[in-house]
Formats: C-alpha cells, structure tokens, sequence
C-alpha cells in the first residue's frame, strides 16, 4: 500500500489553504494545528479557553501559529460570523465535551454541546459560497455495544449506554440528516460541500491532561510518585497514538477534495484487528516505558457504567483511503511517555519532532 500520509503529499492540498478548526485549544485540537501548521495551512481555531496550562496549546504558543477565537460552539450567531468571514477550503470540527464519565455530571450539556453544537457548525456552511470539506470527529463509542468480542463496522448499529456514547450518536444522525438535506453527494455541483464523519479509537498522546482518562491519570501518579488506581484493568480498547487519526482525517479532508461524492461518509480510525490492549497491559507498558511505578485495581461496583470491550474495524479506511497505522500500540505507548519526560521548555520542539518523525516513517 502506497503511503500517502507524507509531509509532502499532505502539503499539496494544505500548503496557503484555510482550514476551521473547532477545538483547536484541546488535547487533539492542539495536535491538529501543530500539523496543519507544518503543512503551511493558515488556520483559524475557535473553541473556549484552555483547560490545562501544561497541555500542547500552551505549550507550543499556539496562539502564535493560528488565529483564536475564544468562543462557545453553542453560539450560533457568533460561529456563523467566524465561519462566514474566514471563508475555510477545509473544517475540522473537533469540539466537544469528551469524556465518558463527566458525561454522567453534566448529561443535558453533554447532548447540548455534542448535538446542538454539530448542528450549529453544519447551518453555518450553508451559507458559504465556496468549495468546502468538512470532517466531523466524533468516537469509536457510536456503536451500539454488544460487549463481545468483534470488531465495529461503520454500517454497524449506532448506540450509546452513557450520555457521552449517546451524544456522539446523535451527531453522527445529526451529520447523516445534513448530508441529506443540504449537502446531497449527488448535488456537490449546487452546494459544493462535501461532509464525512470520523470515529476514533481510544486516542493517546502527549498533552493530554484531561481527568479520568487513563494516561494522564498514569502520568499524575508517576509524577507523584504514588500508585497508579486502575478503575477497568480487563477493559479492552482500541488504543492508538494521537498522530493516527489526526493524520487520517487531514487524508480524508484531501479525498473529500479530490472527490466528494466517493468519500462523504463515515470512517473508522484505530489499530489493527490484533493490536487491541487491555488497560492493564497499556499501564504495564507505560509503567515499563517510564521506568518505575505501580499500579494496583479500584474497582468500584457503584462506578457508573463503561464498556468493557471495544474493537472497530478499519478496512473501509484502509481500503478506500489508503490509510494504514504506522504504530503499534508499543510504540504508541512509548511515544506517549516520552512526551512528558522533556523539561517544558522542551515539549513544543518535541511534539514537532514527533509529527515529522511519524510523517517521514
């Protein structure tokens, strides 16, 4: 398989483009922007303030490599005049409230910024004169989990025990009746949008300080110098570097371009069928990779709900994209640790590194 995601090949459709980013000042987000500006994309980020100080949008000065807009994507009039005067080739919408279990806290703005904030972004298109492709990322937790053994299809049922699950559903339904509606594939010559959803594995990387998430958990606990609490250590998910599905939906931005009616539809991005870890045996690598460190399980009974397996099958991305994972969950785990190991100064250099590194493999 030829390998497209190449500095130079993804330079071709980026280089002086326009790309909208949404939650651009997040933990993904925050990857995203780095590569697009080592595309040469002029980029412009509208999401709310950073939640950590520490994370790759403070670190690397992003602010410095794109213009901000420090907004709510709840706030239609205020989204529809971003988008409306940036006039983007490329959208890349990103933001949301993304995680599993503050989903429980706060379920009702869960759906409100997940679902409603969807909707906003795809009404402010409509209006735009222009050519524009638009990948929405939403979660491998779209599917309706049947908790067995097999790997997820993008044809297969959508479902979503907790609210995160469901609102990302939800989006995709929201992204489906869109496409439809407005942006028929069979009508691109009319509206000339084209529009594809992308449902990411379990994603980790540098940068990533978001509570109740496994890594940042793992990397508090080492920095402390305590046991790490494992909440599901038999849970199995389909880890991945961050740089994987960054990198396949910027290809998948340059299909829609090079064809929007054969590729305005869902794809899954995650490892390969046989390089699915359990939590425990991500933690022992990280632990591994660090150096030293513990780690014992918490299981809690009155814990609410998370899925205990979860495997997505990634054919139609390798297949009709050509987009293949460059790293195994070891060297995804590895380049992960790394991260956190630089002194600060360091970690924007070395986030670039990483992206040129996994570019040139």
């Amino acid at each position: 398989m030829e390998n497209w995601l190449t500095l130079e090949y993804l330079s071709t459709y980026y280089k002086g483009k326009k790309v909208f980013v949404t939650g651009h000042t997040g933990f993904k987000g925050a990857w995203i922007t780095a590569v697009l500006h080592l595309l040469g994309a002029r980029i412009k980020g509208y999401a709310l303030e950073p939640e950590y100080e520490n994370g790759l949008f403070r670190r690397m000065q992003a602010e410095k490599i794109t213009e901000t807009i420090i907004a709510d994507i709840r706030d239609r009039q205020r989204l529809q005049k971003e988008v409306g005067s940036f006039r983007p080739d490329y959208i890349f919408h990103l933001a949301a409230q993304p995680l599993v279990r503050r989903s429980y806290e706060i379920p009702a703005e869960t759906f409100d910024i997940n679902v409603t904030g969807t909707a906003n972004l795809l009404e402010a298109i409509r209006p735009l004169p222009d050519p524009c492709s638009i990948v929405v990322i939403t979660t491998d937790k779209v599917y309706e989990n049947k908790e067995q053994d097999l790997l997820y299809r993008e044809s297969d049922v959508l479902g979503g025990h907790d609210p995160y699950s469901a609102s990302k559903a939800a989006a995709e339904l929201v992204v489906s009746s869109f496409r439809n509606s407005f942006f028929h594939p069979c009508k691109w010559e009319a509206h000339r949008k084209a529009i594809a959803s992308a449902r990411a594995g379990n994603v980790i990387g540098g940068g990533d300080w978001s509570r109740d998430r496994i890594i940042p958990d793992v990397v508090r606990s080492l920095m402390d110098d305590q046991v790490i609490e494992v909440r599901n250590p038999l849970a199995v998910r389909p880890w991945q570097h961050v740089l994987e599905p960054i990198c396949g939906y910027l290809l998948l931005g340059a299909r829609l371009q090079q064809d929007p009616a054969a590729f305005s539809k869902a794809y899954n991005f995650g490892p390969h069928p046989d390089d699915h870890l359990s939590v425990q045996e991500l933690v022992t690598a990280a632990i591994s990779t660090w150096g030293s460190g513990q780690w014992e399980a918490h299981i809690d009974p009155g814990a609410p709900h998370e899925a205990g397996l979860l495997k997505l099958d990634i054919a139609r991305a390798r297949e009709e994209l050509s987009w293949n994972p460059k790293l195994n969950a070891a060297e995804a785990i590895r380049w992960t640790m790394q991260w956190y190991r630089p002194e600060a100064g360091r970690q924007a250099a070395y986030s670039f590194e990483q992206i040129k590194t996994y570019l040139s493999r």
